[in-house]
């Protein structure tokens, strides 16, 4: 029995067509993850601009109330105009030093909120102030947006890169150039790692 001299052609044919679909369903599969990546960073930097619109009206309920706190006042002022500058796109987030100038950014405009609601056990009218008080409330549920929105933007982030490093992913990656890169996780500061001293 003879084998025809188009079989092994059309087998050839049918294998690179199965391959062809294999790497164009993956190449869906990277871009579906990496656009997660983006809305999960989009919704991190809206939490991250929540706080921003937060701050002008909390430091002028306590400029108004705590008036010689004007060095903490202006500590805030600045880290929020700091934090603000510092934009990051989506190619951004493959550098990991532009990553970290972000974070420290909003790191220390954290730490100045906290230094300015300190500011309120020294005041009894703060303290008692219906506004300010609100914003507060505000703020700590921000905070806890920031949080979440950090969580799951670094949970994308691992589902995005873990795609990236199999087999699949990196025959796609190799066959597209540089079309697709590792993204940078967030992760805590060197100073998050010591526990903070309680003084009463």
């Amino acid at each position: 029995m003879t084998t025809s001299p188009f079989r092994p052609a059309l087998l050839a044919g049918v294998a690179l067509s199965l391959v062809a679909a294999t790497g164009c369903q993956q190449y869906d599969v990277l871009i579906a993850k990496d656009q997660v990546c983006e809305q999960r960073w989009a919704d991190y930097q809206a939490a991250l601009q929540r706080r921003a619109d937060l701050v002008p009206n909390l430091v002028e309920t306590v400029r108004a109330a705590a008036k010689q706190e004007q060095t903490t006042l202006t500590a805030v002022i600045e880290a929020r105009a700091k934090a603000s500058s510092i934009q990051l796109s989506g190619a951004d987030l493959e550098d990991p030093a532009k990553v970290a100038a972000f974070e420290k950014a909003q790191g220390d405009l954290k730490g100045a909120l906290s230094r300015l609601l300190v500011v309120q056990e020294q005041y009894p009218d703060l303290k008692s102030n219906q506004g300010f008080r609100e914003l507060q409330v505000q703020l700590e549920g921000t905070e806890n947006r920031i949080l979440r929105a950090r969580e799951q933007y670094n949970a994308a982030v691992a589902a995005y890169n873990t795609e990236l490093k199999q087999i699949r992913g990196s025959v796609v990656r190799k066959s597209t150039g540089t079309t697709f890169k590792e993204r940078v996780y967030f992760s805590a500061a060197a100073d998050a790692q010591t526990a903070p001293t309680v003084k009463f």
